[in-house]
């Protein structure tokens, strides 16, 4: 071949490949049930984070590998944008991002669409939220994320309401309304199974009745509906679940609504074709006033499997029989094959509030093993042969104050654990922290529809937002009395703070622990084939825990994601509060400086 020749095949093949950019611009990737599918597979399907755990068994694991031990401390910023979240709240979200876009939602469920490569903003829609409407609701006007399906932007909002946005313009395609009362609000990240909308209520502190539902993707119309808690046994029950579930209560609950709503964890195996929901708190926290004589409470803190194209319940497995202290199973659980005993298993990873490492068969929901990921433990004093958690005399504060561990904060929260197939490892952010648990009386306390009642001193009287008259003694009782703990609490270490502990799930143990890492507070995790585990702004050594890089960008961090663009690998990471919460991405040799807090 002559030069003249080589030289117009060379234009016109760099010409075609430029039209095929341009062309693929034009006609961006669809999201559809075969890319949520192999999300996060390879590299080439890891190259976009597409759905909330970067995958359906929601590892938060990257196969991408440009980054890694040996280069990450040359991460540097290449862009952020200030985006304008509304005050009054705090960011949650994990980003996701498809076609060169990062979608994101905010405080007060803000949806932005910004430019993965410059920053620039895209679109911003702001449903206008009544700001009066979760005044008392807890836990502020968050929002856990979006989902992308067919061209459309999904998410779940504070007025109760399921919406559908055109991916490209920001604008409504469709919304509906989910709940049924105004004690009710939706801050779960949606998730989208065979083309249905996945959506968990919110708002257990109020006492209402949990539930998840699921909704057409392309139309909005609601296709079943799961209660997680049952209603007025009088009745006829929505689902035949809920009849066994009702023997495991006691009194009156269905008057107040019982809690156990699904605020945040759901994962998905396509091969078993089952949809796996982490169940929340009891409402009221103290069971005495919800369920008089106690009972295991189902379905609250419990695991569930269902059929997603019925709601059928397949399995369910409890992880907090008969919860007292706000031990919520909504943290971020994990689907994992692995080798245990010398046979492959096909799991379930879960490190919940009450301070247990679960792994569960996910096909039956048997229990196969766990142990406790925090050092201080005073509720329980470990597990037995099923599972079960072999409760400490005094842990459930009938008789005053009592001081327990974890806290209603939780050993571990929403910010998300991740897990590494290479290392076999799970990333667990997490929290050493105790709480003084003081009962109201229980002859003068009264539900109050629309304020927090958790029949608990201290989130009721003292700050006067529900649950009947305070306590006369409230400050003394709270604040000077010397409350006790639970039996074997002086066995415990006395331990604080944030970690992040790298857990063993097969065999049932740690690997290693930094105990600074600033636990929740620090975000959530990714791991990558780069060796390396990503909590928030900070890298560490996926296999030593050694912290290879950090930067500062000024607290209230969210859960990282990794994507590649252009051949080149990024991070990116929702960060610090009102007023000038920021979307920071980084890059190798990034050269952008951070801004400054401001004030």
């Amino acid at each position: 071949m002559n030069g003249l020749r080589m030289k117009k095949t060379l234009t016109v093949s760099l010409t075609m490949a430029v039209a095929a950019a341009l062309m693929a611009q034009q006609h961006p990737k669809t999201i559809d049930d075969k890319a949520l599918r192999d999300a996060g597979k390879t590299e080439a399907t890891a190259r976009e984070w597409i759905t909330y755990g970067g995958n359906y068994a929601e590892t938060r694991f990257s196969p991408l590998k440009q980054i890694d031990t040996s280069n990450v401390s040359r991460l540097g910023l290449v862009w952020s944008v200030e985006t304008d979240s509304p005050a009054g709240g705090r960011p949650e979200a994990t980003p996701l991002m498809s076609n060169g876009v990062i979608y994101t939602s905010l405080a007060w469920d803000v949806i932005v669409a910004v430019d993965a490569r410059t920053g620039k903003m895209k679109w911003r829609w702001d449903p206008e939220i009544p700001r009066q409407h979760i005044s008392q609701i807890c836990c502020g006007p968050v929002n856990k994320g979006v989902a992308l399906y067919k061209g459309k932007v999904y998410a779940g909002l504070l007025d109760g309401t399921v919406v559908a946005l055109d991916q490209e313009t920001g604008k409504v395609k469709w919304r509906i309304k989910d709940t049924f009362n105004d004690d009710t609000i939706l801050t779960a990240a949606i998730r989208i199974v065979k083309g249905k909308v996945i959506v968990g209520s919110s708002g257990a502190e109020q006492a209402i009745r949990g539930y998840f539902s699921a909704y057409d993707a392309e139309t909005g119309k609601r296709l079943w509906r799961f209660y997680t808690v049952p209603g007025d046994p009088s009745k006829p029950f929505e689902q035949p679940e809920l009849a066994m579930a009702a023997k495991t209560w006691h009194g009156e609950w269905w008057k107040m609504g019982g809690g156990g709503t699904v605020w945040d964890s759901m994962t998905y195996d396509p091969a078993l074709d089952l949809l796996y929901i982490g169940v929340g708190n009891g409402g009221p926290w103290y069971q005495q006033l919800r369920s008089p004589g106690g009972g295991d409470n189902l379905f609250l803190a419990c695991i569930l499997a269902v059929k997603p194209d019925t709601g059928k319940l397949v399995w369910y497995f409890q992880e907090t029989p008969g919860d007292t202290w706000d031990f919520t199973s909504t943290q971020p659980m994990i689907l994992a094959d692995l080798t245990i005993d010398g046979k492959p298993r096909k799991v379930i990873l879960h490190a919940p509030k009450n301070g247990f490492f679960y792994v569960l068969d996910r096909v039956t929901g048997e229990f196969i093993h766990g142990n406790k990921f925090v050092k201080r433990m005073t509720w329980a004093s470990g597990l037995d042969a099923k599972g079960r958690p072999i409760e400490n005399a005094g842990a459930r504060y009938k008789k005053g104050p009592t001081i327990v561990s974890p806290g209603p904060q939780g050993a571990a929260n929403w910010q998300a654990m991740s897990f590494s197939p290479i290392t076999k490892l799970a990333y667990l952010p997490g929290q050493e922290i105790s709480y003084l648990w003081n009962p109201v009386d229980a002859t003068t306390w009264t539900y109050r529809a629309g304020g927090l009642n958790t029949g608990v001193v201290g989130f009721n009287g003292p700050f006067g937002r529900g649950g009947g008259p305070p306590d006369p003694n409230r400050n003394k009782a709270a604040y000077t009395l010397s409350p006790h703990e639970p039996a074997g609490a002086a066995k415990e270490p006395q331990a604080n703070g944030g970690f992040l502990v790298a857990w063993d799930p097969a065999a049932n143990k740690e690997r290693w622990r930094v105990s600074d890492a600033g636990g929740i507070g620090g975000g959530g995790t990714v791991t990558t084939a780069g060796n390396l585990v990503f909590h928030g702004s900070t890298a560490y050594n996926a296999e030593t825990g050694k912290k290879l890089w950090e930067v500062n960008l000024g607290g209230t961090y969210c859960n990282p994601i990794t994507y590649e663009l252009d051949g080149k690998q990024y991070v990116a990471i929702l960060a610090r509060g009102n007023p000038n919460n920021r979307l920071f991405v980084f890059a190798l040799d990034g050269k952008a400086p951070i801004p400054p807090v401001s004030r």
